[in-house]
């Protein structure tokens, strides 16, 4: 089942994000990086204000979260950005993701025209499920993630497919 997350889940959703970071990113930048940045950007403050100002939603098996993702709302130029797509380690392809993804689209296509990701280019799993989804690649560039060199990859969704005339 897939809801709007709520404060009540803020816990579950800091254990799924702290396990999938972990997991995903621990051989690309130091330990004591990450746990820095998963403090400041996954406390309960930061989580409160994200339910408040963006379209968050949680997936549940057996009355347990087992996933979240984060949208942000349309902007002026009908753009929107997933920030957040986790899924619990031990709760992987079974689709929950993809499930997500297509609740935010839903939410989102009525009042945009795009949803953009940003990918860590080496992240080869995530940018084959955002391939899948009909995602396509942008642009890829240099930047720094907490002053360490990553590069990554843009990948955009066409929420509304425009009509031939």
């Amino acid at each position: 089942m897939i809801r709007v997350m709520t404060e009540k889940d803020i816990r579950s959703v800091r254990q799924i994000a702290l396990a999938s970071w972990g997991e995903t990113y621990s051989s690309l930048f130091p330990d004591e990086v990450l746990v820095d940045w998963f403090e400041r950007n996954y406390s309960s403050a930061m989580l409160c204000k994200q339910i408040e100002k963006t379209n968050m939603f949680v997936v549940e098996q057996n009355e347990q979260i087992v996933g979240f993702a984060s949208f942000t709302q349309v902007d002026e130029d009908g753009d929107s950005e997933l920030t957040a797509l986790y899924i619990s380690p031990k709760h992987t392809k079974q689709g929950l993701g993809t499930s997500l993804v297509e609740k935010g689209v839903e939410t989102l296509q009525t009042k945009g025209h795009n949803l953009y990701v940003y990918v860590e280019s080496v992240n080869l799993t995530a940018r084959s499920f955002y391939e899948k989804l009909g995602f396509h690649l942008l642009e890829e560039f240099d930047e720094y993630f907490e002053g360490y060199p990553t590069t990554t990859a843009q990948y955009v969704l066409p929420l509304k497919t425009p009509t031939l005339i």
